[in-house]
């Protein structure tokens, strides 16, 4: 038999399953974040306050960023020392950290702006600066124009009705292929019968061919809070 020591790495993959969990704590931040800076704006305040939400945005990105380095660099390390199987373990740590350095060191702030929530978060923002009477910041959005024209943020091309359900939205969720809106229920009942028979499920609006996966959806907190506030005018004329 081989003298060659054997490595246990379980200590290992509870420290990254705990990293893991810190992604869910940065991701709760941002949504927090998030409705922050929408409340600012439905009650008009400042927009210096609003401004320094986007700035705690882009912190938890680099947060997110730098958390995520670390565990593939954890990943990295193992996977290596494992295929490698070295006759001495080496020093766990000190090549983590080096990797992690390598990855740290491609870091540039553009990097920040493609992450997934701070994208939506300014998608958001827009959206409700608009329809609110809010004036925009001179900052280019260009990740804002791939937009759907149907979710457009003036209160009156906003859709309310489900292209499901014919009835108006409670918790609608947007498809990020389309742009679409669904009320949440009626569109992972749509999904999960089309899976049931193996078929491709394709977006229920009219006109629209574009794939839906249930990845892709996420809540429209803007269009939530729209469908809300118009309710309550309509309760208040009445």
């Amino acid at each position: 038999m081989s003298g060659r020591p054997l490595v246990s790495f379980s200590g290992v993959d509870m420290c990254l399953s705990s990293l893991r969990t810190c992604h869910s704590y940065i991701d709760t931040g941002m949504d927090i974040a998030t409705n922050v800076a929408l409340d600012l704006v439905e009650n008009h305040n400042d927009l210096e306050e609003i401004n320094t939400v986007e700035k705690v945005m882009l912190e938890y990105a680099a947060m997110s960023r730098k958390l995520s380095h670390y565990v593939q660099a954890v990943e990295d390390t193992v996977n290596q020392i494992k295929q490698d199987k070295p006759e001495i373990v080496p020093d766990l740590r000190q090549l983590v950290i080096q990797r992690f350095k390598n990855l740290e060191s491609k870091n540039c702030d553009t990097d920040l702006q493609t992450n997934e929530k701070v994208i939506l978060f300014k998608e958001q923002l827009k959206q409700m600066k608009a329809q609110f009477g809010v004036q925009p910041d001179s900052e280019g959005r260009p990740a804002l124009e791939q937009i759907d024209e149907d979710i457009a943020v003036t209160q009156s091309q906003m859709k309310f009705i489900c292209p499901i359900t014919q009835e108006e939205m409670m918790k609608p969720v947007r498809n990020k292929i389309c742009g679409h809106a669904y009320e949440e229920k009626a569109i992972l009942e749509h999904i999960w019968r089309r899976d049931q028979h193996n078929k491709r499920v394709n977006c229920p609006q009219v006109g629209c061919n574009r794939e839906v996966r249930k990845a892709d959806l996420v809540f429209d907190e803007v269009l939530k809070r729209t469908i809300d506030s118009r309710s309550k005018q309509s309760q208040s004329t009445q």
